[in-house]
């Protein structure tokens, strides 16, 4: 492996390493395993600690709406889920200055919480005229605990009935939030973007879903789904594209509309911007489909 420049992409980093930070990102090894595993791929001053540390989040860097930026209104709310976790508490961003009511958009995030980088996602949908709404799962466990480590830890401590339903419950929460037009969409990302997918099994009034490679939901229930969907997947990630095809199939039977955008190249997470697994250019087509979509069945009539 090459030296590092100051902002790696996955060009700089053997396939085999990127495999096993997805597999740590997911809980499938512990850190310690990922540090065995590419010590092997360590070269000169580059450890198996700083190739994790290369590949972690970055979130400062990566920001692009500042979380007091005049143009936005947001806040930390608690709301009600009596069949999840009883409180679940989200974060809320939407435009200072609005004419009309806006289109609601609930944003899931990853297998680590609401860290920094959901809620600027959260605040750059809300930027595009939406009121968008990311609640966080580890509520119930104290909340994001500002660790990357930590949160992968807690999440695995969750009871996913439970988060499954605080989900639900915040979904019902935006249909009717104050200035919202009652006109709901998804978007969710790697565990986020599984939950988008569930979601589109359980809410008939949902009208649009964008799942970044997410795994699909159970087959059986997807006759239900009543969302158009704009199926994002990485080209490289063969842990949720093994997913697709059947999830496909069943789509397909079930007459649903939708689309996909599986860029080549791509490792799972390229949409996020804090790691080197990000590509600048799939991202911001991934990203404008997903506006296009919430733009065109949000907004319309």
């Amino acid at each position: 492996m090459r030296q590092l420049p100051p902002k790696p992409t996955v060009a700089d980093f053997d396939p085999e390493v990127l495999q096993l930070f997805d597999q740590y990102v997911h809980g499938l090894i512990d850190r310690r395993g990922f540090l065995a595993g590419a010590a092997r791929f360590a070269t000169g001053a580059m450890t198996a600690a700083g190739l994790l540390a290369v590949l972690s989040p970055r979130f400062a860097a990566a920001q692009q709406v500042k979380p007091d930026d005049p143009r936005l209104a947001t806040e930390y709310r608690v709301f009600d889920s009596p069949k999840g976790y009883g409180k679940a508490r989200g974060y809320l961003a939407r435009p200072a200055k609005a004419a009309g009511p806006l289109p609601v958009v609930l944003v899931v995030h990853e297998n680590r919480g609401l860290n920094p980088h959901i809620e600027d996602v959260t605040r750059r949908l809300a930027l595009e005229n939406f009121i968008a709404f990311a609640p966080d799962a580890l509520h119930p466990l104290g909340g994001y605990p500002g660790d990357e480590d930590k949160a992968r830890e807690a999440f695995a401590k969750l009871d996913q009935a439970k988060t499954r339903q605080d989900f639900l419950a915040a979904a019902g929460l935006l249909r009717g939030v104050e200035g919202g037009n009652g006109r709901l969409g998804v978007v969710g990302f790697c565990y986020g973007g599984g939950m988008a997918n569930f979601l589109a099994t359980q809410l008939p009034e949902l009208v649009a879903a964008a799942p970044f490679y997410g795994p699909a939901p159970a087959l059986a229930d997807v006759p239900k789904i009543k969302a158009e969907l704009l199926v994002v997947l990485a080209g490289e990630d063969p842990r949720v594209n093994a997913t697709w095809p059947p999830y496909r199939a069943a789509l397909e039977q079930a007459g649903v509309r939708f689309a996909l955008y599986q860029p080549e190249g791509t490792q799972h997470g390229f949409n996020n911007d804090t790691t080197p697994r990000y590509d600048e250019k799939a991202a911001r087509e991934a990203w404008t489909r997903t506006l296009a979509l919430f733009e065109r069945r949000l907004r319309g009539a």
